[in-house]
């Protein structure tokens, strides 16, 4: 009997969420949109960038080194200056991101075997960037300065070969989009979840639900449910993006994705109600969902490592479901993650989502008796 009350209420739910052509709309589509655009303008890549030059010397090996950055796929344009008054305007009107300047006799220098100082001045106004750049110039450099040397019968001492475990090319696709799984479905699962109850209270509806026969804890588990079944679906969404149209392999196994997403996506329920049962409008519910979405995101490792941060915010960082959730995805997705590892990250969103659907319990009882 108490199934058949909750499943009733689930179906209600769904109802609510899918029966409108809108509200489905407003589920289903943003969601495909997300997936699909997310990956292209949340990239880490430096690209279709302009790199000033200012050469000194016209030497043949400072032209080389000039084609050979115009090659470069993080420079699509080349801004040539003629002489150092005008390196302020370019980097003041940020024309170029970064700028090489080659020193008056570099080329004859060089083939002296002389050290040749070569300056790179970078934006720190879009310092991340910049600091890409500048590893991309000082890679094209070193290359054409071993070929110099190999050439002229130098052989290096040692050879350092770098081969990348679990991401072969560094392709940001990879990172970003196991990434964007929990982000994106973090704030459709929350706000759906926020909204519920306060909608309901709106129209006059909740009051009806508490003098049924349904108990809160039958009205918290319909409710936590129905935005479950919503949310599993939209990560299917998601997940089939990234490895059919973007090519992200699956390295792992997609049922320990599904098992984890279902503690996360009652965490984000739990968290989802009791913000639901502080507030009485739908409109208070939509602001204190989105600030929690902020600085959740900001702390979950999305984009900087947790490691990064102060010991302090760290240890906050626990009690954030996505950081965990992000864990999992990432190590399924890239290194196929074992059940013990995964298990291990599950703890902590099985807690988060226990504290909190009965911290929203034990709220609604005392609002509404």
């Amino acid at each position: 009997m108490i199934l058949i009350r909750i499943l009733a209420l689930i179906r209600k739910e769904l109802q609510i969420l899918l029966a409108d052509p809108q509200s489905r709309q407003l589920v289903i589509a943003p969601v495909i949109v997300q997936a699909l655009l997310f990956p292209l303008a949340a990239t880490l890549e430096v690209k279709n960038n302009t790199l000033a030059v200012l050469n000194e010397d016209g030497g043949h090996i400072s032209e080389e080194l000039v084609q050979r950055l115009a090659r470069a796929e993080a420079f699509t344009r080349i801004l040539h200056l003629y002489s150092a008054d005008q390196i302020a305007s370019a980097m003041d009107t940020q024309k170029a991101i970064a700028l090489v300047r080659f020193p008056q006799d570099f080329s004859r220098r060089v083939t002296q075997g002389q050290t040749v100082p070569l300056q790179i001045l970078l934006d720190g106004r879009r310092s991340n960037s910049s600091q890409i750049a500048a590893g991309y110039i000082q890679e094209i450099v070193a290359d054409y300065f071993a070929e110099l040397s190999a050439a002229s019968g130098g052989r290096p001492l040692s050879e350092i070969v770098v081969r990348h475990r679990y991401n072969p090319n560094l392709d940001y696709q990879w990172f970003i989009l196991p990434s964007l799984v929990a982000v994106i479905l973090t704030v459709s699962a929350l706000i759906l979840t926020a909204l519920s109850v306060a909608r309901e209270r709106e129209q006059g509806t909740f009051e009806q639900l508490l003098v049924s026969p349904l108990t809160l804890e039958m009205i918290m588990t319909g409710k936590a449910v129905a935005v479950l079944l919503v949310g599993l679906s939209q990560a299917s969404i998601i997940i089939a993006a990234a490895v059919f149209v973007y090519g992200v392999p699956l390295s792992g196994s997609l049922l320990l994705i599904y098992a984890s997403a279902i503690l996360y996506f009652l965490a984000l329920a739990g968290i989802g109600l009791f913000i639901s049962a502080l507030c009485s409008t739908q409109q208070q519910a939509f602001l204190g969902a989105f600030s929690f979405i902020m600085p959740a995101i900001l702390l979950s490792g999305f984009a900087s490592p947790v490691e990064n941060m102060p010991e302090w915010l760290q240890a906050i960082t626990w009690i954030n479901p996505i950081r965990h959730f992000v864990v999992i995805v990432k190590s399924v997705f890239l290194k196929d993650a074992s059940l013990t590892f995964v298990l291990e990250n599950c703890v902590p969103l099985a807690l988060i989502a226990a504290a909190t659907l009965i911290a929203a319990v034990i709220i609604f009882r005392r609002r509404f008796g």
